[in-house]
């Protein structure tokens, strides 16, 4: 029919990078304001200004226990997750890996995308050998919480002075997941 609106499937897609372009850092820093603003547990309460994101991102890049995985949405990053490895001086709890900073903006919700970044997350980590991937998040994010525990997530504690957002204290969650069966005997 001539005139009409086709709708499409967004192109949705979840990847690890490496280095960035600059439209592609570009579209992190907006993606990463728009979670702040919305007060999305990324650690800013506000936003910091571009070149301060920018610098944080290119950091995380060189840290070689740090993984950075990016969510699109139609082409352009709309969100990320940083996968987290212990330091090696850590014999003890080598076996356990942190998901970090994971957030959708929220023009991009809805998709399906932070379950796909998740996933991500949880498969590089199995990918490496670990057995539990932990992760914490603040009361406040409902929608994130549901998720996490909908995908076998454990809520392990919480500790009530866990951040500070605009001079009131806010509760976080502590949660992990099982990767691979529990190891025995050992004392492990």
């Amino acid at each position: 029919m001539p005139g009409a609106v086709i709708d499409q499937e967004p192109e949705l897609l979840v990847e690890q990078i490496k280095r960035f372009n600059d439209d592609d850092l570009g579209a992190l820093c907006e993606a990463t304001d728009a979670a702040i603003i919305d007060g999305g547990g990324f650690g800013w309460v506000t936003p910091p200004g571009r070149r301060p994101m920018e610098t944080y991102f290119r950091g995380v890049l060189l840290v070689p226990e740090r993984e950075l995985f990016v969510a699109r949405l139609n082409g352009d990053i709309v969100g990320s997750a940083i996968l987290v490895r212990p330091p090696r001086n850590n014999e003890a709890q080598a076996f356990a890996a942190n998901l970090m900073h994971s957030y959708i903006a929220p023009y991009a919700r809805g998709h399906g995308l932070a379950r796909m970044l998740t996933e991500a997350v949880e498969e590089r980590a199995r990918e490496l050998g670990y057995h539990i991937l932990n992760l914490d998040v603040r009361e406040t994010q409902a929608v994130a919480i549901r998720m996490y525990e909908s995908h076998g997530y454990v809520r392990w504690g919480e500790h009530p002075e866990y951040a500070l957002v605009r001079g009131k204290s806010v509760t976080g969650y502590f949660y992990y997941k099982r990767l691979r069966p529990a190891k025995t005997g050992g004392g492990q």
